[in-house]
Parts: C-alpha cells; sequence; structure tokens
C-alpha cells in the first residue's frame, strides 16, 4: 500500500482547513491491537507538516497490553530500543469532532516502516494483506458492521456498572424489552446525537435498534464495497458513542459481558462478494444450490476454531456464550437462522450474504475481519462444503464445540496451518504473547468469590 501523492494529501487538508477555520487542534488517532484508539493532539498549524511527513509513533503501540503496558515478550519494546515507525494519514478520515467544546478534528493514521512500506503489525495492515488475495481473484469485499454497547452510569455500584437513570423518567430500565420503541424514546437525546454525529463524521451509521437487555443499543452501518474502511467505520464508531454518551452525563461499554445473567455486546459482520462486473457471487434464489456460498462459509466454519482468539480476545469474551443469548457456540450455519454461527439472511436473492455473528464488541474490527475473510477465501478456493443447513435450534442439535476459554482460543490459533497462510506468523507471535500475557496476570490475581468461598471456610 502506497502513501498518497503528498499534493494530493496536501489538497484535502488545505480544503478541510478552510472550510473550518474554527477548529483549533487535531487528534491523530490509530487503533492498537485491542482496538484502543491511540494517538497525538496537534494545533492546526502543524496538520500540513503532518500530511508532509507524517508523525512518530514506537512500534510498541502495537504490542501494548489492554492497560497500555508494552509486553516485551512480543520483541517490538525494548529489544529494538523502543524505536519508532512513522505513520501516515489515511485519506478521507479528516473531520469533526462534534462532542468537543474547544473545536477540534480528528484524523485516522496507519504505520508504515521508516523507508516507507506498511507496518506488519498494524492490525490494519493485516487486514490489507488478506484483502490483496481476494484483488488477485478481481474479487471485492462488501461488509458492514451491526455494534452492540450498553449505556451505563457514569457512577459505579462497588466497581461494577449499573443502568443509567432515563433523562425522560428518572428510572433505571431493568427488564430486557427488545425492540422496544419507548426505551430508545427514554435516551432519545443522546442516540440521536450518535446518529447525527456519525452523519457529521461521514460514518454510514443508518439505525440505532434497542438490543437484549437494560440501556442496551445497536447501531448497524450500512455495507461498503471496501473491507478497510468498514472497520475504521468501526473504530471511529466506538470513540463517537463514548464521546457522545459522555456529553449526555452517562458512560458506555463495549465490553463483552457486562453483567451476568444479561445479553452481552456482540459485534456481528455482514460480507458479500463482488465479481469484476460489480455482481454478487452469492446472489440466489436458492442460497443452498449457490456453490460459492456454500465454499465461503464452509471455509469460514473450518477455521472458525482458529478464528476464536481474534473473535472473542479477552478472558469476559467467553462470558457472553450462552443459548439464551443468541450466541453460537459451534461451528454451524443456516437461512434465517439467528442460533447458528453463520446465517444467511434470505430476505431478496440480490442481497444474500453471510452475517457472521460469533464476535463480541470487545474484538479489534480489523483483526475480526482478516480472520473471517481468511476463511472465506480459503473456502472458496479450496472448495469446501460446509456441510447441511441447520432448521430450528441449533443449540439442541449441536454440542459446543469452539474454544471456550481464551487459552485454549490462543493454542488453536497458534496451531493453525490455515491462519499462517493469511496473517504472517509474526504478528500471530506478537498477538498470542500479548494476550498470554494478560491471561497470567488474570489467572494470578484473586477474585472477590474465591474471598468469599474459601477465607474462612476451608
Amino acid at each position: 500500500m502506497s502513501v498518497p501523492p503528498r499534493a494530493v494529501q496536501l489538497n484535502e487538508a488545505n480544503a478541510f482547513l478552510k472550510d473550518h477555520p474554527e477548529v483549533l487542534y487535531v487528534d491523530l488517532l490509530i487503533a492498537d491491537m485491542n482496538g484502543v484508539v491511540r494517538g497525538k493532539r496537534i494545533e492546526r498549524t502543524s496538520l500540513h507538516k503532518v500530511y508532509e511527513k507524517g508523525i512518530n509513533l514506537p512500534a510498541s503501540l502495537f504490542a501494548l497490553d489492554i492497560n497500555g503496558s508494552t509486553v516485551e515478550s512480543t520483541g517490538l519494546g525494548l529489544d529494538i530500543g523502543d524505536a519508532d515507525r512513522i505513520c501516515y494519514p489515511i485519506p478521507d478520515t479528516l473531520c469533526n469532532e462534534p462532542w468537543q467544546k474547544r473545536p477540534t478534528a480528528q484524523l485516522l493514521m496507519t504505520m508504515h516502516e521508516l523507508e516507507g512500506e506498511p507496518f506488519f503489525a498494524d492490525p490494519r495492515e493485516v487486514l490489507r494483506q488478506v484483502v490483496t488475495k481476494f484483488d488477485e481473484l478481481g474479487l471485492t469485499i462488501c461488509a458492514a458492521f451491526e455494534l452492540e454497547f450498553y449505556l451505563i452510569d457514569q457512577e459505579n455500584v462497588n466497581g461494577r456498572p449499573q443502568p443509567p437513570r432515563s433523562p425522560i423518567s428518572g428510572k433505571r430500565p431493568h427488564s430486557t424489552q427488545v425492540y422496544l420503541i419507548d426505551d430508545l424514546d427514554e435516551y432519545v437525546d443522546c442516540l440521536q446525537d450518535i446518529l447525527e454525529g456519525a452523519k457529521e463524521q461521514g460514518i454510514p451509521a443508518d439505525a440505532i435498534v434497542k438490543e437484549s437487555a437494560p440501556a442496551q443499543f445497536e447501531v448497524n452501518l450500512h455495507h461498503v464495497a471496501d473491507p478497510i474502511k468498514a472497520c475504521d467505520y468501526a473504530v471511529l464508531l466506538k470513540r463517537l458513542i463514548k464521546n457522545i454518551a459522555y456529553d449526555h452525563e452517562m458512560d458506555t461499554t463495549f465490553m463483552a459481558k457486562p453483567y451476568p445473567g444479561q445479553a452481552g455486546n456482540g459485534l456481528h459482520v455482514h460480507i458479500s462478494i463482488l465479481d469484476k462486473e460489480g455482481k454478487n457471487i452469492f446472489a440466489s434464489e436458492d442460497p443452498e444450490q449457490n456453490a460459492a456460498l456454500r465454499h465461503a462459509i464452509g471455509g469460514v466454519l473450518e477455521t472458525l476454531p482458529a478464528q476464536m482468539a481474534f473473535l472473542c480476545p479477552n478472558v469476559n469474551s467467553y462470558r457472553r456464550f450462552g443459548a439464551q443469548f443468541y450466541v453460537p457456540n459451534s461451528p454451524c450455519w443456516g437461512l434465517d437462522n439467528r442460533t447458528v454461527a453463520i446465517r444467511v439472511p434470505t430476505g431478496s436473492a440480490d442481497a444474500v450474504r453471510i452475517e457472521h455473528r460469533v464476535a463480541g464488541a470487545d474484538a479489534n474490527p480489523y483483526l475480526l475481519m482478516a480472520s473471517v475473510l481468511a476463511g472465506v477465501h480459503h473456502g472458496l478456493t479450496n472448495k469446501i462444503e460446509p456441510g447441511a443447513p441447520v432448521e430450528g435450534n441449533s443449540y439442541e442439535q449441536n454440542e459446543q464445540s469452539l474454544p471456550n476459554n481464551l487459552r485454549d482460543a490462543l493454542r488453536e490459533l497458534d496451531d493453525s496451518e490455515v491462519m499462517a497462510k493469511y496473517i504472517d506468523p509474526k504478528y500471530i507471535d506478537i498477538f498470542v504473547a500479548c494476550k498470554e500475557s494478560e491471561l497470567e496476570e488474570f489467572e494470578h490475581s484473586i477474585s472477590d468469590l474465591e474471598y468469599n468461598w474459601y477465607l474462612h471456610t476451608v
């Protein structure tokens, strides 16, 4: 991926600054391994320099654990002197931050080697490497995300979240009430500001629905014919939601399972594939008879165990699974069936697509997309059959077989020969090292439940 010509980049900066003379600062953003946005804030007068020369950030930015500490076993920290790489702007991502009191813009960045080549450990580059394999086949990926989140109170109870009081009724919600319009009204100002803020930032968010738990909502992003751009939108949408909620004196969480006994937060991805003429190769009146669709699903299902560490990258991720919460725990597929891992919506022959329903909202969108597309390409090129679609409740027909904890998921990824063909083994090593470091710290902690159970009983 070459850096856009300097003149093109400067034209973008000049046009924006001319149209927005009020802007004082620009946030330069880059998403780390966990999808956490990091970067620098500059004054507007420095924007041209960023477009001309980029900015320096350490390579260790992509070796950070969830707490922002460098995991030295990755080899990206002290072993290389915590050396810098250079980050360049991503075209068409310069926009205003509508929540700021002091007019501020933002610009998404991606990391490169000093010589100009993309940096292998940037998750955006991990995805790009997979996408190039579709380019070689003359195929274009169309993709869109559905992102679930909770609004939560800014004040926790003993360190645990609670639903926020409604600005309308003053009450805290406690019931499920899926799709309830009245619950949208309870938080209408915040939710509407999210949609309007997305529009201002060019993020194609077209709907918000009430989800399956108190103050849980889902934002639907419209599909785009660029899977990398679809991930950019998902990363920026999360940041937008968090900051708009702060403006309304609320907090948010994309934690996979914030409440015991309630639904977790998912990150579903819809994928279709266009041929050179722009036609959807999955389109069919009878999806079961579409070979390309079957093979794509077959590849995803075969690689699903090895994908799990990217789809569910945290200890908490695996608490989300359960039949009552529509989170699939076995590699299966079906037509318009929400109990399976891979759902094929059947509303329109032209709109037939894959809906991947396994990942949590805590997943890094670039790594999620890379792993799913690796499975799709593997299935298409090897003509892998998926078996018969599941009819009815898949939880009653299939035993749980996907990894149900982070350690097993990391082993599956580390041992996968197929995933290593699509994702640089050096990157897999870095990812596994970071997550094993987090896991080790978690396993050495002592929970309140352990004290309650054992302190005075054994």
